[in-house]
């Protein structure tokens, strides 16, 4: 793969990156600064390779003091991921405010998709970045810890609709649970792959769509029934045994055929009577 231009990344990784969610002025400003080090962290790991980089030659390219750039990482291998905290937020927003009659892994595979959004807003700096991590054991390590944070998030939520202490024969809703949530975690994965392996081109979200529904296929049938019924929506009301309606001289019954006889006989009699 051919070593974008020096500037390339740092201008993409500011301008093409997704805006923060509605937050306060000074969280807009601290993750803007992240990405403005995590910049320049990836403009100099592709110049002059990870090893030889320093954070006071980071955080001079960006402007700060050294200071700042520990304000903001605890390490240089941590620079270059600065999104995982704020869609990891994103995320379990997702996940908080879903619809009750929602599937819960319909909901899941919703909030894995702000992930790919995060790397698909900016296909230069996630290429560089999917370069880099193959090349550098230390920040493969720091992309394995960003993607288990994830994997946690969205099995806690699956559980959430099951009674993880009830184990019993029969009852395998638990262990679905947490394969199902390993499975769209993976299944994410598998098409981000391949689409930094293609240089960031393609219809990326349809072919997240296409996995999650082999995911759905797979898993959904098993685990459709997690939601609790007070979150279910309202079963429509049940039909009265019987009613009456006249028509002139004459009175038209109407009863369900489960009715017991005696209901049906007394609601005809009431009509009869305040006639």
């Amino acid at each position: 793969m051919s070593q974008p231009a020096k500037t390339s990344p740092r201008a993409s990784a500011v301008s093409d990156a997704p805006e923060t969610p509605a937050g306060t002025k000074a969280a807009a400003q601290r993750l803007k600064m992240r990405r403005e080090l995590a910049a320049a962290a990836m403009e100099l790991f592709a110049n002059k390779g990870y090893e030889a980089t320093t954070v006071d030659e980071i955080a001079s390219v960006a402007g700060v003091a050294r200071r700042t750039f520990f304000r903001h990482f605890r390490s240089k291998e941590e620079a270059i991921f600065p999104d995982h905290d704020d869609t990891l937020t994103r995320a379990e927003a997702v996940l908080d405010v879903a619809p009750a009659h929602e599937h819960p892994l319909d909901t899941v595979c919703r909030g894995i998709k702000e992930v790919m959004k995060m790397y698909a807003a900016s296909p230069a700096v996630s290429v560089e970045r999917y370069r880099l991590t193959r090349e550098v054991p230390a920040l493969r390590e720091r992309e394995i810890a960003s993607v288990a944070r994830y994997e946690r998030l969205f099995t806690r939520y699956l559980l959430a609709h099951f009674d993880e202490t009830d184990h019993h024969d029969g009852n395998d809703d638990p262990l679905l649970a947490e394969v199902a949530a390993s499975a769209v975690v993976t299944a994410h994965n598998h098409v981000l792959r391949r689409w930094l392996r293609a240089g960031g081109q393609g219809d990326v979200e349809a072919q997240l769509d296409h996995a999650f529904s082999i995911v759905r296929k797979t898993f959904g049938s098993g685990i459709g029934a997690g939601r609790t019924l007070s979150a279910a929506p309202p079963a429509p009301a049940t039909a009265p045994p019987a009613s009456v309606r006249t028509q002139g001289e004459v009175l038209v019954a109407v009863a369900r055929t489960d009715a017991p006889l005696d209901e049906v006989m007394r609601t005809i009699e009431e009509a009869l009577r305040n006639k």
